[in-house]
């Protein structure tokens, strides 16, 4: 009997987390890695070493395999073709793949399909961002079309002048730039959306996403206190770009919530888009039934969807940005004598400042309690020796 072949473009976090679900189903996980250190290449076997733009290194990677996927969409759209002429499964296939790739595509897109957005334009010159600026109040959020993330490519500006370099350089062949309405949102919502190439379409609980910095830290899962009118609109317009861009696996979608101006249900409109697993799922692995990550697996071998619900009334991530520690598995005694219920999930990665190297995960029946776990627990991962100390028997975590 032959397993099936995955093979994964990018060997970081989200490929490493794809193991243990290909593991459990069977499958052969083979992931092209950036290097022999890298987060993937700890735990697969089989991970040779490439770029994501060397053709002949994707060419040699899909050799074999059933599906082609990605755990970022750094890959060259133009190679994505000739893979699919090929015969090659990829998925998300080229076609889908650019709506990640291309915040302009995207933003064009999404308004032809009817998807609520913010307003926005492509810019030309600084003086289309003075016009834009003018038209709407004076501040706005100007963005690299291509190769922004966690903040990245991104600048509130309230003058043509704070973006000069920007355009100085898209003018020597950097990405075009655009420019969106700075949306006077109430929270970030996120919706991941699971599409397989033969149509079913599956969703996870919607989340609220707290950023600090332009990162995201927090994951609360669902969204406490969502209205039912705000989260049905949130999985519609998820599920309609999964089937208007023909995305095939996992799509996340990141949403601002917005207040209605005529006091009805709060809106939502489409911020970011990526075609992959995602942070704002994380809290899968350990608070659903089916993790994203054998969702996205399953969905890109075309095999039935997973259940999506919830295992516990609340799922709370925290992120693990950066440390004071040499290595976060120093403190790893101390968060699993304060809470044997918190899920610890290290990536691998070299310590560095603000840098993502893992997260927690805290599910429960009482949000305040679960928030105030995960926290604490990413808190002795970073070092803080505040958070070294005994809790009280009144703090234990329920079932202690």
């Amino acid at each position: 009997m032959t397993a099936p072949v995955v093979a994964v473009v990018g060997g970081g976090q989200l490929a490493r987390m794809m193991a243990p679900a290909a593991t459990a189903l069977g499958l052969h996980l083979r992931v092209l890695v950036e290097s022999p250190t890298s987060s993937a290449a700890q735990v697969v076997v089989d991970a040779p070493v490439g770029a994501a733009s060397d053709e002949a290194a994707i060419i040699r990677l899909a050799e074999g395999a059933d599906a082609l996927t990605f755990e970022h969409e750094h890959v060259p759209n133009a190679l994505l073709d000739r893979l699919e002429a090929a015969g090659v499964a990829v998925h998300p296939d080229a076609a889908a793949l650019v709506h990640a790739q291309d915040k302009i595509v995207m933003r064009t897109r999404l308004a032809a399909l009817g998807i609520p957005v913010p307003a926005w334009a492509a810019l030309a010159s600084p003086a289309d961002l003075a016009r834009f600026l003018a038209d709407h109040g004076g501040e706005a959020v100007v963005k690299t079309s291509r190769g922004g993330y966690d903040g990245k490519g991104v600048r509130v500006v309230r003058s043509a002048d704070e973006a000069a370099d920007w355009f100085a350089a898209a003018a020597d062949g950097g990405a075009p730039l655009l420019v969106e309405e700075k949306v006077p949102f109430t929270r970030e919502l996120a919706v991941l959306v699971a599409r397989r190439p033969s149509g079913e379409t599956r969703t996870w609980p919607v989340v609220e996403s707290v950023q600090r910095e332009g990162v995201c830290s927090e994951v609360v899962a669902p969204a406490p206190d969502l209205d039912p009118a705000t989260q049905a609109e949130a999985v519609d317009v998820a599920t309609r770009i999964a089937r208007g861009l023909g995305v095939t696996g996992v799509l996340a979608v990141e949403l601002f919530e917005v207040a209605d101006a005529a006091g009805g249900p709060p809106r939502v409109l489409v911020n970011e888009l990526a075609m992959r697993p995602h942070n704002s799922g994380h809290w899968t692995i350990d608070g659903a039934v089916t993790s994203q990550f054998e969702q996205h697996l399953r969905a890109v071998l075309d095999l039935p969807l997973g259940d999506t619900a919830p295992r516990s009334t609340w799922t709370v991530m925290a992120n693990l940005l950066g440390s004071t520690l040499e290595d976060p598995t120093l403190a790893l005694a101390d968060v699993a004598r304060l809470d044997p219920g918190a899920k610890v999930h290290l990536y691998g990665k070299e310590v560095r400042a603000g840098r993502k190297l893992g997260h927690v995960n805290v599910s429960g029946e009482d949000l305040a309690d679960v928030r105030r776990r995960a926290v604490r627990a990413v808190a002795l991962l970073h070092g803080d020796p505040s958070a070294r100390r005994e809790h009280d028997p009144a703090d234990a975590p329920a079932g202690t």
